[in-house]
């Protein structure tokens, strides 16, 4: 199984999780926007690096989960993050709301279908945990769902098959790292305004925003059972400030660099029969 990152902001493995104790703002001192761009692009080299020898080794996977308040910046986290890496080695799914196939399925079913391979990075913005958070703080979307029972403990059940499936694919090869951005309600009240006052960011903003705004303390509860019951040494959760950009986009780079380092990646080795076969072509390209 995958290694996790030593951070001051990952999530405990046992005990209860309080959003209010995981800062929203970044440390003092962490350096102009200029040092931080710098520094992210240090660590996408030293990330296209791993990412190709994950490739060519392909034994190993890596899924990224990204969940997080309404314009807290998974878009252009994922973007700024992992804008270095080879196309061909990794894929985003960005999950919204279900389609008409996806509810005749159970509720992991449409996210299985977009697991990394072996050798590739999955990224998912958002993921099954809107069924334990969105599902949980809005009643319709229960209904929706075409359950044949409603346990009282039908959440307890769902963290379970989350960590059931998240145990599966660590132990398969697939190492899991899970971040959610934490934004402050004053940091997301302002960047939702500029959506509404910029024109170039009008197409960004949904009516159903305020909506979700308007049960903030509900979502944070929902969030921190979720944290609580899922945040494993095999799947991680890591609570990043989000309230500056270029330190969030960092923070998420350093965390998912050191669990890159932590995995198992060897370059292919050629057993003696293909050396030999080398040795014979590279002899005939020098002639």
């Amino acid at each position: 199984m995958g290694r996790a990152a030593d951070s001051r902001y990952r999530v405990p493995f046992s005990g209860k999780v309080d959003l209010s104790t995981f800062p929203t703002a970044p440390p003092d001192g962490v350096g102009s926007k200029e040092d931080l761009r710098t520094e992210l692009a240090a660590i996408q080299v030293r990330m296209d690096e791993l990412h190709r020898k994950m490739y060519a080794d392909d034994r190993h996977a890596m899924l990224v989960i990204f969940q997080a308040m309404d314009a807290a910046g998974k878009d252009g986290t994922i973007r700024a993050v992992f804008t270095g890496l080879d196309p061909a080695g990794m894929h985003v799914t960005a999950f919204k709301a279900p389609s008409a196939e996806e509810l005749d399925h159970d509720f992991l079913w449409r996210h299985l279908r977009h697991l990394p391979e072996r050798g590739r990075v999955g990224v998912f913005n958002r993921s099954w945990y809107e069924e334990v958070i969105v599902a949980r703080v809005v009643p319709a979307v229960l209904a929706n769902q075409k359950l044949t029972r409603r346990p009282n403990d039908l959440f307890e059940e769902r963290y379970e098959s989350i960590r059931d499936l998240e145990k599966h694919l660590a132990r398969n090869g697939t190492t899991v790292v899970k971040f959610f951005l934490h934004v402050s309600a004053a940091e997301q009240r302002k960047r939702l305004l500029e959506r509404l006052d910029e024109p170039a960011k009008n197409w960004k903003f949904e009516a159903g925003d305020l909506d979700m705004r308007d049960r903030w303390g509900k979502f944070e509860h929902a969030y921190e059972l979720a944290l609580q019951a899922t945040s494993r040494s095999h799947a991680p959760w890591y609570v990043v400030p989000a309230d500056h950009k270029p330190f969030l986009r960092v923070a998420v780079a350093q965390i998912v660099l050191r669990v890159m380092e932590g995995m198992d990646l060897k370059w292919p080795e050629l057993d003696p029969a293909e050396a030999a076969a080398l040795g014979a072509l590279r002899s005939r390209l020098r002639s």
